[in-house]
């Protein structure tokens, strides 16, 4: 028999069949594949793969010296984690290159929905990507343009069935894995009770805020967009200067109060996987009362975000994919915090303050070659959750899990 090409470690993954698939499949390539699992719902969605197995159940403090000893058991050339900043994949990423093994890390995607992020290293504010407008320009006009990706349909049902079988699993969790904590700030029960109930208004709130929305249109008065981002997610916790949409609200807030001609509106839209657990509107008020706004204020729960860009005047984001979006939409852009996008000649350089009295639309043309090259570097056809996205994805990852260098490195 020959020698494996490549040794494989899959960390911590997505709660779907993705990871057991795309380790079959590398296998079936010829390359070896370890898998750490560090809870019971790891377990469940990495049973009859092929591959060796440990269950990890030390604490923090022993990790570090746990997967290094892996590494050298196993001879690893390579380490595959989803999202790089999780508290159990931090010792794995951070001491990786001095070891010389290479790490992979898959996120959501940069463009969405047919989209994953796959990248060398690191992805959102730790990626490899250059925050170089000149190389965007030259590199993306030498490239193809993108084939066209395959449409699948994936319904949050399948990912919400996903998630509750691997917490369900995870109820084991305190005689499998007794020092395992969760690198999400809320508790499952907590997250399922907050989307039952928020969903259940829906319905309501879709009528009242296209209302909301035309009325907004139609007055003609100029608004800007602030999208809010979700309070657990890493982009937030450990992508940018803030705690959470509260003080992002109270900062965005005080600025158009100061700053903004005084016709305009402020459109604050929630996210759509918001979990209901803070009560937005209610803060909202209170800023509006804080900061003298009561009237330019517009709250919306749900509504068509395309529409709401078309006819703004700018939006502001944290670091939101909205961003993307937003620029597709040639609708100027600020960006509060340092995502892939926060470009010269994409997002407003200037200060918060300036960018309310003139904002500038973003370069198409630069944009278009930013989508390019990204799309080429560090995007993949596929998803993590329904039959038809896994199997793109793990055709489309493998070739690039297997090739030296990436994409990206390539192009660099």
């Amino acid at each position: 028999m020959d020698p494996p090409k490549r040794a494989f470690l899959f960390l911590q993954g997505v709660c779907s069949p993705f990871y057991q698939r795309l380790a079959k499949r590398l296998v079936n390539d010829g390359h070896r594949v370890v898998k750490v699992n560090f809870n019971a719902g790891d377990i469940a969605y990495w049973q009859r793969t092929h591959g060796e197995s440990h269950l990890f159940r030390g604490t923090t403090a022993e990790l570090p010296g746990y997967i290094k000893t892996l590494w050298q058991q196993y001879s690893i050339t390579d380490q595959v984690v989803f999202g790089d900043r999780r508290p159990i994949h931090r010792p794995a990423v951070d001491n990786a290159t001095a070891a010389g093994v290479r790490t992979h890390v898959f996120e959501e995607g940069y463009f969405r929905p047919f989209w994953i992020t796959l990248e060398r290293e690191g992805v959102n504010g730790h990626s490899l990507l250059p925050r170089d407008p000149n190389w965007f320009f030259e590199t993306g006009k030498a490239l193809p343009e993108p084939p066209a990706p395959v449409r699948f349909r994936s319904s949050f049902k399948i990912r919400a069935m996903h998630d509750v079988g691997y917490h369900l699993a995870g109820l084991a969790n305190p005689l499998v894995a007794p020092h395992y904590r969760n690198h999400a700030p809320i508790t499952a029960p907590v997250e399922y009770a907050g989307y039952i109930k928020r969903f259940s208004q829906l319905k309501f709130w879709k009528k009242r805020d296209a209302e909301r929305i035309k009325a907004l249109i139609e007055s003609g008065k100029p608004y800007f967009i602030l999208p809010l981002q979700l309070n657990s997610d890493a982009q937030i916790r450990d992508h940018s200067p803030y705690a959470n949409m509260q003080e992002v609200m109270d900062d965005v807030m005080a600025s158009f109060a100061q700053h903004a001609p005084s016709d305009t509106q402020l459109c604050i839209k929630n996210h759509p996987l918001d979990m209901g657990l803070v009560n937005y509107p209610n803060i909202i008020k209170q800023l509006e009362e804080r900061h003298g706004l009561q009237g330019r204020i517009v709250y919306l729960e749900s509504g068509d975000l395309n529409i709401l860009l078309k006819h703004a005047k700018g939006n502001v984001t944290v670091n939101s994919t909205v961003g993307i979006v937003s620029l597709e939409k040639n609708c100027p852009t600020y960006a509060l915090s340092d995502p892939i996008y926060n470009l010269d000649g994409l997002t407003y350089q200037g200060s918060l303050a300036d960018f309310w009295q003139q904002p500038a639309p973003p370069s198409s043309k630069l944009f278009g070659y930013f989508q390019k090259t990204v799309m080429h570097a560090v995007q993949v056809n596929g998803g993590y959750y329904c039959q038809p996205g896994i199997d793109l994805a793990v055709d489309n990852a493998a070739r690039i899990l297997e090739a030296c260098p990436s994409p990206l490195e390539k192009l660099l």
